[in-house]
């Protein structure tokens, strides 16, 4: 019989990334965001056929689709090379060359906040003139006047809803993630959407349902987040909707139906529902994945879903009545089955402090297993490693690598105070609960001391590269993936709009430099003796190239064993399939050679 070769990193790397979708108003056309052709751009299928075709070519990454209501055209956001500066462009309604229509210097952001609905007067973020707290504006397409909205002060603050008559706004203004305030503008007035904006909290997704009522997600006063909303004329606040231990993460309105579409954060996975705004009824609906990224629901009553799952890449689905979803894409890993891929086991352990982590065990299937576990401390660090596809995951795992990854404190999807335990302590109580799994995984002979592998990237490769200086006894060779590595450096290079939060999130160089000292991973670096792989973006905006370059020239200098591969246009992730291709055939043949 025919043997076939074990499969290759390229295979599972040929699967593409989606991320992000829109469809148009008539429900004709589907647009999607996608490395299809080994770059990003834009893709369509002309509904109900699903064969894609290119629509709008750019190379670049994409932060926003949005179709004319009329179907004239389509605007879209890119950046260059991952430098996360994207401005707005327009692309014919047919698809073809998107052409430049609210853009600035290169340093420059403008993001689309909400196109009216006749689609002739775009509101829009940008950082001209205010690169910390942004302006918003809005651009009328028939004379191309342009009106300052609103001028953001004290933090960054974004318009995150207009009202049908485009007289009232909801603008959202952030001292942290975990400190999201909202509060609507008519005219020169401001009422806050809950009571008292000095309590921490969050706010996001709001909606006007009328001209006179707002709906929006927030966990004023609660551990998970919940639907509430704000009444104009009474300036009332009442919460609405809450669902217990799990919080809700999206609110998408059927203005036809009088229906709210909520998706909610549940641990490692998230759930689907449907809320029924007059009958006060919640229904819980069937998902076609285990992680929803997002949701639009059409005029019609429609819904569209793009999401993943553990063994599911990327993919698209359609829904008329919350029940049967139709598969719109077909993304899937080349020449192989999702029988052949490994669904993760959720488990969980007590840390230092006794507190309970809950974890991902994906465990090598016994007929590849070369006995070698990866650790993986996940990014953010106010994010999850969650139940969706990452083909790192499932690569690794066919050449035999099991993987284990801890939600340690601070992660997303337990509740507001476990997000917050992050917050000014990135290297102690983490690190702690990275450790304790680590002796989780020797007590429970998941793996051998003598055959632990270390990778992680953003706040896990700073993760990495803490572990590494701390506590190297526990692996044999490490990877960082645009980790930053000192943290007096990292605080003053991320993004001018980031610099405002900084403080809440990670603290005061100055206040807290004894602090920064400790947690910060250089301070060890005669800790760093294991062999070291250093990936890094040059465009990176959020862990610059210098975070990385440091790490690297302190331990060349000392004599270490560490390989650097730089992607020159690349940003925080790898867009382009070569470069992702690239790094993770330059990874596995690194822990390969440190098998031994």
């Amino acid at each position: 019989m025919i043997k076939f070769p074990k499969p290759t990193v390229e295979q599972f790397f040929r699967t593409y990334a989606i991320t992000n979708f829109s469809v148009s108003s008539d429900e004709n056309r589907l647009v999607f965001s996608s490395n299809l052709n080994g770059k990003m751009n834009l893709w369509a299928l002309d509904l109900p056929d699903t064969f894609p075709y290119l629509f709008a070519h750019h190379d670049e990454s994409n932060s926003f689709i949005k179709f004319d209501p009329d179907n004239r055209y389509v605007i879209a956001g890119f950046d260059k090379d991952g430098d996360e500066n994207h401005q707005i462009y327009a692309i014919p309604s047919e698809g073809g060359l998107p052409q430049p229509l609210i853009t600035g210097e290169p340093q420059e952001k403008y993001f689309l906040s909400h196109l009216s609905e006749d689609g002739k007067r775009i509101y829009y973020m940008t950082s001209k003139d205010n690169p910390s707290f942004l302006n918003a504006r809005v651009r009328n397409l028939e004379d191309n006047t342009d009106t300052l909205l609103n001028v953001g002060e004290i933090s960054p603050t974004n318009l995150a809803a207009v009202s049908d008559k485009e007289d009232a706004f909801v603008f959202l203004r952030s001292f942290a993630n975990t400190y999201v305030t909202g509060f609507v503008k008519i005219g020169d007035d401001t009422f806050s959407l809950t009571p008292d904006p000095e309590k921490v909290h969050v706010t996001f997704e709001p909606v006007f349902v009328d001209e006179k009522t707002i709906y929006f997600v927030t966990d004023y006063e609660s551990e998970y987040s919940y639907v509430a909303k704000y009444e104009l004329e009474t300036k009332k606040f009442t919460p609405v909707l809450e669902i217990e231990n799990e919080s809700v993460e999206s609110l998408k309105w059927d203005k036809a139906n009088k229906l709210f579409y909520l998706t909610t954060e549940n641990g490692v996975q998230d759930d689907l529902y449907r809320y029924d705004l007059e009958a006060n009824k919640l229904e819980k609906l069937t998902k076609p994945v285990d992680v929803i990224e997002k949701l639009q629901v059409t005029k019609s009553g429609n819904v569209y879903l793009l999401g993943r799952s553990a063994t599911i890449p990327h993919n698209i689905f359609k829904t008329s009545d919350g029940k049967e979803w139709n598969q719109l894409t077909n993304n899937r890993v080349l020449g192989i089955s999702q029988e052949d891929m490994v669904e993760p086991e959720v488990v969980s352990y007590k840390s230092f402090d006794g507190m309970e982590i809950e974890a991902l065990l994906f465990k090598a299937k016994p007929e590849n297993d070369n006995g070698h576990t990866i650790f993986w401390p996940h990014g953010g660090p106010q994010a999850s490693e969650r139940k969706f596809f990452r083909s790192m995951f499932q690569c690794f795992l066919n050449r035999g690598y099991t993987i284990f990854a801890p939600n340690f404190r601070g992660s997303t999807g337990y509740g507001s105070s476990f997000v917050k335990l992050v917050e000014q302590d990135w290297g102690e109580g983490p690190r702690l609960d990275c450790v304790a799994a680590i002796e989780w995984l020797f007590e429970n002979n998941i793996t051998d001391r003598e055959k632990l592998f270390l990778v992680g990237g953003s706040y896990g490769g700073y993760m990495a590269l803490l572990l590494h200086g701390r506590h190297a006894e526990y692996f044999k060779a490490v990877v960082d993936i645009f980790g930053p590595s000192d943290l007096f450096t990292f605080v003053n290079s991320v993004p001018d709009h980031w610099k405002p939060i900084m403080d809440r999130w990670l603290g005061d160089p100055e206040r807290d430099k004894e602090r920064f000292v400790k947690d910060s991973p250089v301070t060890y670096l005669d800790g760093m003796v294991k062999p070291m792989l250093v990936i890094q973006g040059a465009k990176d905006p959020r862990v610059v190239k210098e975070e990385s370059d440091q790490i690297v020239e302190k331990l060349k200098n000392e004599g270490r064993d560490v390989e650097y591969l730089l992607l020159e246009d690349e940003g925080h992730g790898f867009s382009k399939k070569e470069n992702e291709i690239n790094v993770y055939n330059r990874m596995l043949e690194f822990l390969e050679k440190h098998q031994g």
